[in-house]
């Protein structure tokens, strides 16, 4: 199967070399380099791939979303610190009968992660005692702060009923992958959930999986963790 790999960054290149281990290979690169204006979402280049991945930044991500929507190419997106345009991608991408899944973090374990913490904050919801934090810390060159992933999982908590307020800092440094903490505390204890990112490779296989769901024929848009888990 071909695929498209939009942005060619650090997460880019590693993708490029996990996709033969899900049944790809890696036809065309869109980047800075060629693909400034959006010109390189042309049906020609988009003719025979069977799914694009994009990981890029939040500033261009929904108008490449929108271009692969309207060239009808199943596309998983991994840029985070774009969703206040999220109800006009889908609608393009359901509009166009196409497959799209995004989601703030593809790894798998964090998706698991996020259930627990879902848990979590439903059990401590009734505590009054329990007062809540949420923090996180990137590689310095990360643009969005806090994380996506961090918003999406104090969402959840007030989703979940923890509807008192959640103290949310975050850090930016180095080369850090990522390490995302929820933590609950009150007079007599304290209650930690931390999931930390060893590299990007996580990311990467999820997504690389992601895209292979798609480009076995499924249409509409979902969040990772619908497909995951097949809710």
């Amino acid at each position: 199967m071909n695929l498209a790999l939009i942005g060619y960054g650090k997460m880019g290149r590693m993708l490029d070399r996990l996709a033969p281990e899900y049944g790809f290979t890696t036809s065309l690169i869109l980047d800075i380099n060629n693909n400034a204006a959006g010109e390189g979402f042309t049906h020609s280049n988009f003719k025979d791939i069977a799914a694009a991945i994009e990981f890029t930044t939040p500033d261009v991500a929904s108008a490449n979303l929108v271009r692969l929507a309207e060239l009808a190419v199943p596309t998983v997106s991994g840029t985070t610190g774009w969703y206040v345009h999220l109800d006009e991608v889908k609608a393009c991408f359901d509009k166009n009968h196409t497959g799209f899944i995004y989601s703030p973090n593809f790894s798998i374990g964090m998706n698991v992660f996020q259930r627990a913490v879902v848990e979590a904050a439903r059990l401590f919801a009734a505590q009054d005692d329990y007062e809540a934090w949420a923090w996180e810390i990137h590689h310095s060159a990360k643009k969005d702060a806090p994380s996506g992933t961090l918003l999406k999982l104090v969402d959840d908590m007030r989703n979940s009923g923890y509807k008192r307020r959640v103290d949310v800092s975050s850090n930016r440094a180095g080369a850090i992958p990522g390490t995302h903490e929820i933590g609950f505390d009150s007079v007599a204890d304290t209650i930690t959930l931390r999931h930390t990112a060893r590299s990007r490779e996580g990311f990467a296989r999820g997504a690389l999986w992601a895209a292979r769901w798609l480009a076995s024929g499924h249409k509409g848009c979902h969040e990772f963790a619908q497909v995951l888990f097949r809710q």
